[in-house]
């Protein structure tokens, strides 16, 4: 495990065995405000010490009312990836606009343009079609940087599905596609290839941009180095996470971006739920009132395997007979749609489950409200936030109204 920095002062969190559970309505995503504010704690700290600006990418984080709590930690902008993102960006953030998707359309990007402060290509064959009205925005005065996304080719991402520079990947231009008669109006480079990675994979990935793309570094004015960067996460090297952005930036003159999704929601909150049913057919059941489907949808995705507070592991087949578990608490958890794979897992829990207990999943706050559906029509999770009182204040629930406006 890597010690924090002597002079990193973190804030106390929330006891959760001290939650009452059971006065908060279910479903409901809740956001613990004193994990949060620990997080950017820490992010804020990086910052100062990196010289590095770091911005909050919406595609992992973007819950809305949470944002005067990052502004007062320095957070100053967002990273947006569509239009509905930039306008939240601008109405909510209240900071620097950030913008990269794969491809612009005819018809969202004027509006994009409109609002954005950086704007990052996939190619540059959307760099053409778009330059005119790019060139057109600063010729009436608008200060905007423009950069190119770059693909260096190397990843030490596990899963395909999440593999920016996986073999064929479609973000980012390689060094064999790079054109550099087209870097006119381009003052900055932006790569992604990280996915909840620590400092060191940061430093490879370096090595292999300097390789392939160093010939360029010393034009630009900034660099973004994406997202990926789990500095929250305990036992991160944050002493080298703050070094490398120190050494690449002194060696290239470029201002640093680093915008991290997961880093600011991670461990913050929770998926409160209810037992609906418990049946029985050959193995114990229990029907919750959300879906792994429409709420938890990296839990097949990824796939991983979420925690729940009081409950464990079961044990193997090996080793089935040799642990004693209370009667009636190993039970198979699955979600309320009528998808059959609509399962969690297997957990074991310190005592039976009763229609109306509440089962509460860890760390349920990035990449979670971001990813949700109405699939089904189910009920969809409140959001609230737990304050640093104690006081849960719900600041959305969702209805009919909500469900219907997603179809016509």
């Amino acid at each position: 495990m890597t010690a924090l920095p002597a002079d990193l002062h973190l804030p106390a969190v929330t006891d959760v065995n001290a939650v009452d559970w059971a006065s908060i309505s279910s479903p409901a995503f809740v956001l613990d405000e004193s994990r949060l504010r620990r997080n950017l704690s820490l992010i804020d700290y990086v910052q100062k010490q990196s010289g590095a600006q770091i911005i909050v990418a919406f595609k992992g984080f973007s819950m809305w009312s949470a944002f005067p709590i990052l502004r007062e930690y320095g957070i100053t902008g967002a990273t947006a990836s569509s239009l509905n993102e930039t306008i939240l960006a601008k109405e909510e953030m209240q900071g620097e606009v950030h913008v990269y998707a794969p491809a612009y359309s005819d018809e969202d990007f004027p509006k994009i343009l409109e609002l954005a402060d950086h704007l990052v290509f996939n190619s540059f064959g959307q760099w053409q079609r778009f330059r005119p009205q790019v060139q057109a925005a600063r010729a009436a005065g608008r200060q905007l940087h423009v950069g190119i996304r770059i693909n260096p080719e190397y990843a030490e991402v596990e899963t395909d599905l999440y593999n920016p520079a996986g073999p064929f990947s479609r973000l980012g231009v390689t060094r064999r596609e790079f054109r550099e008669d087209l870097l006119d109006g381009i003052d900055g480079l932006h790569f992604h290839t990280l996915c909840e990675k620590d400092s060191d994979t940061l430093e490879r990935t370096l090595e292999v941009v300097e390789r392939n793309f160093g010939e360029y570094l010393g034009r630009m004015q900034w660099v973004n180095f994406g997202g990926g960067h789990l500095m929250t996460r305990e036992g991160y090297d944050l002493a080298r996470l703050i070094r490398v952005v120190r050494a690449f930036r002194e060696k290239w003159g470029v201002h640093v971006i680093l915008e991290p999704g997961s880093a600011f929601g991670w461990q913050t909150g929770w998926l409160v739920s209810s037992v609906l049913d418990v049946v029985h057919n050959v193995k114990d059941a229990v029907l919750l009132d959300v879906s792994v489907s429409a709420h938890m949808p990296d839990v097949l995705e990824m796939p991983y395997r979420p925690r729940i507070l009081g409950a464990g592991d079961p044990p193997s087949d090996d080793h089935r007979e040799a642990v004693d578990t209370p009667p009636g608490s190993h039970y198979l958890i699955g979600g309320t749609t009528c998808l059959a794979g609509d399962v969690v897992g297997e957990y074991v829990f310190d005592h039976p489950l009763n229609i109306g207990d509440r089962v509460v999943f860890d760390d349920m706050i990035h990449y979670t409200m971001v990813k949700t559906t109405f699939f089904n029509g189910v009920k969809h999770p409140d959001i609230g936030i737990l304050r640093l009182d104690g006081t849960y204040e719900r600041v959305k629930t969702f209805g009919y109204e909500e469900f219907k406006a997603k179809l016509s």
